[in-house]
């Protein structure tokens, strides 16, 4: 059985692009969630940090994860990210989950 995979992103707007990130990554929920690998796809906001965003993304295997990357969408977040925002991703395995 393939083993799920795990992603968590931390996204920091650069100054005065909070907003155009927001827009960004608004615009990645609905098609990413239609992937038919992906099991979750969920925008977070800092609560201390406005600027603060994470997305909680859960796919079925490492193929998904592929295919989320070759998709248009995420084409097109990779191709505006860095003059957005830092970021950082963590791909976590599971330890316990329920």
């Amino acid at each position: 059985m393939p083993a799920n995979v795990k992603i968590v992103a931390i996204l920091s707007a650069h100054p005065g692009k909070a907003t155009a990130l927001r827009a960004l990554l608004d615009g990645m929920i609905a098609p990413s969630r239609a992937e038919a690998g992906n099991l979750r796809y969920d925008l977070w906001q800092d609560r201390a940090n406005a600027d603060r965003f994470v997305l909680d993304e859960l796919y079925h295997d490492a193929d998904a994860v592929a295919a989320h990357r070759e998709s248009p969408h995420f084409q097109h977040y990779a191709s505006l990210i860095a003059e957005l925002a830092e970021r950082t991703a963590v791909v976590v395995d599971p330890v316990t989950v329920a």
